[in-house]
């Protein structure tokens, strides 16, 4: 079971186990993770699971689509080049090990 790891805004982390073929805002939802609040319940309509991908990981998830691209220009915080929304994002073997660093704020 792949491993991933989620960073608060303060440095404190968590590394959880994540099951393949849930998306990665699922796996925090999971598991209690602060700082994801998944206000549309992971249909990209919220930008709440905004999440900062590990810039060397981010060829791991695959390309964005077209609902996550937009969404992506209304986060609460900055969007960044390492942005992604973690509803749009299953989990699979290969992001073992995959560090998430949570925004400042969602809403």
């Amino acid at each position: 079971m792949p491993k991933v790891t989620y960073v608060q805004p303060d440095g404190t982390s968590r590394t959880v186990d994540a099951t393949v073929g849930r998306s990665l805002m699922q796996v925090a939802l999971d598991h209690g993770v602060d700082g994801i609040v998944a206000e549309c319940g992971g249909n990209a309509m919220c930008a709440t699971c905004h999440v900062y991908v590990a810039p060397e990981r981010l060829d791991d998830l695959g390309p964005l689509c077209s609902d996550e691209e937009e969404m992506l220009d209304c986060t609460a915080s900055p969007r960044a080049a390492t942005s992604r929304l973690s509803c749009q994002l299953p989990v699979t073997e290969d992001l073992d090990g995959l560090v998430l660093r949570l925004p400042e704020e969602q809403l």
